[in-house]
């Protein structure tokens, strides 16, 4: 298990290197986003192969495992939830310039000398675009509450994790003491009737040879 744990925690880091070369890329940016999404669904199946070999762990490991198994898929879905989201802007952006492009390309025609100009239309486009990019500022407010929440959600496992380790060496401790505990009531014990019978012996032969 620690080896495919430390191959997948090594892919988990070069997507997040991979990402942070999305974000910098030019337009021909979808070999990229293949090449990232490809690699989160190779960690997916790593995970799941973890999930099952964390089971059969010793019980004194099991949580443990457990515990880096789940911080693993943490990582990975938040990795996957920053692709979909720069996926969407990257689209929002192609469909916006697709329509200044059939914006600027429209040639005005004429009518008995008069020349007619498609305000409504225009103002229809400006419309859009204004829509457009409400949306993509509550998609980016959406996404940093969601980042957020994300980076809480983590703070609140690591703490969870340092609790149970902290639990798991109290409960070795109390084991420990309470095996010597039962020792020493087992040697107190025989301690005991070793000297009850040695008391015996003593009282028998003060009777014996003083009466």
């Amino acid at each position: 298990m620690e080896g495919l744990y430390h191959q997948t925690n090594k892919q988990v880091h070069e997507v997040q290197s991979y990402m942070g070369h999305l974000e910098t890329s030019d337009k021909d940016s979808v070999h990229l986003e293949n090449e990232i999404q490809a690699r989160i669904d190779n960690i997916f199946s790593n995970l799941e192969r973890l999930e099952i070999l964390s089971s059969k762990e010793p019980p004194n490991k099991r949580q443990n495992a457990k515990l880096r198994v789940d911080q693993l898929k943490y990582d990975v879905q938040h990795l996957q939830t920053a692709l979909r989201n720069f996926q969407h802007r990257r689209y929002i952006r192609e469909q916006q310039e697709r329509q200044r492009e059939e914006l600027l390309a429209r040639t005005f025609t004429t009518n008995d000398s008069d020349t007619t100009i498609p305000i409504d239309e225009t103002l229809q486009f400006n419309e859009s675009l204004q829509n457009a990019h409400r949306g993509m500022d509550d998609l980016i407010g959406s996404g940093t509450n969601i980042l957020q929440g994300l980076r809480d959600q983590r703070m609140t496992l690591k703490g969870t994790h340092k609790k149970i380790l902290d639990v798991a060496n109290m409960l070795g401790l109390s084991n420990t003491v309470m095996r010597l505990i039962e020792k020493r009531a087992f040697q107190d014990k025989y301690f005991m009737i070793g000297g009850m019978i040695l008391t015996c012996v003593i009282m028998f032969l003060v009777v014996q040879y003083l009466t």
